[in-house]
């Protein structure tokens, strides 16, 4: 059966796979609130933006779902937002100040766990590729979020995204799987996303104990988790790196 892609404006019906497929993808701790603010905008994705939300099937089922969204952006490293939050933010201001957008930003992309390592993901950029030609972006951006970077969390993102295979391509799949598209690392982005609890929250998110202040490699995490035990937080930066596809 021929595998298609569509977007959620064409199967609305499939809005609760994004939901199912965010939960079997992202960690627990992952899922809870964004202090930088992506809360206040992710639900506009499925409403605003519907026709920017990407889901790959094969016949009735689906075997991945990507989130995008359009953006001004001057072309330059440092005009990329700083945060998960701020790109969505961008797109809002970018709406109400009638700007045109100039790339389409990638903000997620989630594979079915039955359907990893089969090359969907790849075929889910290459749709994101598509829509942006299809809408007249010439530039795909994405804060790509390293797939083993959780087995290295110690080592600094700017070096890990560094690191090479004996091919030249980079360690990393999913940055491989953009860097085979074209792709080049642009800069990294030290808080994408920030997760702070209580000390129990972060206990109940993590099947963890943390008996001491200090610092906690946490499965799923791409770097360590500071527990303050005084303070009753735990705090958790992700770090996330801005790869740049062009268009053709």
């Amino acid at each position: 059966m021929p595998i298609k892609t569509f977007t959620l404006a064409e199967q609305p019906d499939r809005e609760q796979d994004f939901d199912d497929l965010a939960e079997s993808g992202w960690p627990r701790f992952m899922r809870q609130r964004d202090e930088r603010g992506l809360g206040a905008y992710w639900p506009d994705l499925f409403t605003q933006w519907a026709d920017y939300q990407l889901v790959v099937m094969e016949g009735l089922q689906t075997l991945a779902v990507g989130h995008t969204i359009p953006i001004s952006w001057d072309g330059t490293p440092a005009d990329l937002p700083d945060s998960m939050a701020a790109i969505l933010a961008r797109a809002a201001e970018d709406t109400a100040k009638q700007r045109p957008p100039t790339a389409l930003a990638a903000l997620a992309a989630l594979v079915a766990p039955p359907h990893r390592g089969k090359g969907v993901s790849a075929i889910l950029l290459r749709a994101m590729h598509e829509l942006a030609r299809t809408t007249r972006l010439r530039t795909l951006v994405a804060p790509v979020r390293p797939t083993l970077k959780d087995r290295y969390p110690l080592a600094p993102m700017e070096r890990y995204v560094a690191w090479t295979r004996e091919d030249g391509g980079p360690v990393d799949p999913w940055i491989r799987a953009h860097w085979r598209l074209g792709a080049e690392t642009l800069r990294v982005i030290p808080r994408a996303m920030v997760i702070a609890g209580t000390v129990g929250e972060w206990e109940d998110w993590t099947g963890m104990r943390f008996p001491d202040t200090g610092e906690y490699v946490v499965p799923g995490a791409l770097q360590p988790v500071r527990i303050d035990r005084d303070a009753d937080e735990g705090r958790y930066e992700d770090p996330n790196v801005w790869m740049k596809h062009s268009v053709a």
